[in-house]
């Protein structure tokens, strides 16, 4: 029984002869020329594979189906191909986008009225630690206040760092300060001098006083930086000149004796054992025994270190 024509007079009741499926049925079966077709209907034709305009005959249904799947099978290899080399492209983009690049949002204040709400907002958020730089102290009666608030971290369990410079742990209201703070667990060392007046908030926000622009006549500002990647920075400069200074209550101008400091100035400018035993008037078994205290009072692994570090300290210069 000869197969069903889907184009020809057998389709079904309530099916419907379509112009393009007359047009192809009367195409293959009787030879009508391609050209004879109307255009519209020629494209239709040719889009489904049923029409070969070269040869100038229809396609069979099989022979357009194959060669519809096999024309997709390439498509969807191209686009295969596309997306490979698209994933390709996109693993390649972190390496071409620059490094280290990122928005800092900053606070810039010029009254240092402001500037202290603000770190109480910032101290109220802070939940690990606060490493402060001091070179100075503001006045008692802001100086008691700021105590308060910093008792209360504390005591909330955040850890406090402080390197302060030895002047300003003389200025008024700044011993109790310290004292209290300490008593309390802050972590304070003294330093002849500090290079920042700063704060670093958790490792990710700065509080940094700034100087005048070019030692211009404008005042100095205080900056708020919100970018850990800075924090991070300042941090190492706190960790770096945190090594060099010693527990608060060790004054060096003070807490060292002139023949202490006299000793550690031969020892940088590097004189020899003998030396500075004639120099001191004592035997140089006696020298050494002195020279083994202050290297480990200083906290250095070597009578050089010990030096370097003596001199950090200002313990070389004058009385």
């Amino acid at each position: 029984m000869p197969a069903e024509d889907p184009y020809g007079d057998d389709a079904g009741p309530g099916q419907v002869e379509t112009a393009a499926g007359a047009a192809y049925r009367e195409l293959g079966c009787a030879g009508r020329p391609p050209d004879a077709l109307p255009e519209d209907v020629r494209e239709w034709l040719a889009a489904r594979r049923l029409l070969d305009g070269e040869a100038g005959h229809a396609n069979s249904p099989e022979r357009a189906l194959h060669e519809l799947l096999a024309d997709q099978r390439r498509r969807l290899g191209d686009l295969g191909q596309g997306l490979d080399a698209l994933h390709d492209v996109m693993r390649l983009m972190p390496e071409l986008r620059p490094a280290g690049r990122e928005t800092v949002r900053a606070e810039f204040f010029a009254d240092r009225d402001r500037l202290r709400k603000r770190m109480g907002d910032l101290d109220a958020l802070c939940r690990d630690e606060i490493l402060g730089m001091r070179g100075t102290f503001p006045g008692p009666e802001a100086l008691a206040e700021s105590l308060d608030e910093d008792l209360a971290m504390l005591a909330r369990g955040v850890g406090i760092q402080l390197l302060v410079a030895t002047g300003a742990a003389r200025r008024p209201g700044a011993a109790r300060y310290l004292s209290r703070m300490r008593e309390h667990g802050a972590r304070i060392r003294l330093a002849p001098t500090v290079p920042l007046h700063l704060n670093v908030v958790d490792r990710a926000v700065t509080v940094l006083a700034l100087d005048p622009v070019g030692g211009g006549s404008e005042p100095a500002e205080d900056a708020v930086l919100h970018s850990p990647r800075l924090a991070s920075c300042f941090a190492r400069v706190f960790d770096h000149h945190w090594c060099t200074g010693l527990p608060y209550g060790t004054d060096p101008a003070e807490e060292w004796t002139l023949r202490d400091r006299e000793i550690l100035a031969l020892l940088a400018a590097g004189a020899k054992d003998e030396a500075i035993a004639r120099r001191l008037g004592c035997s140089e078994r006696t020298l050494r025994r002195l020279l083994a205290a202050l290297v480990a009072r200083l906290g250095a692994e070597s009578r050089f270190a010990a030096g370097v570090r003596a001199a950090r300290l200002g313990l070389l210069d004058g009385p």
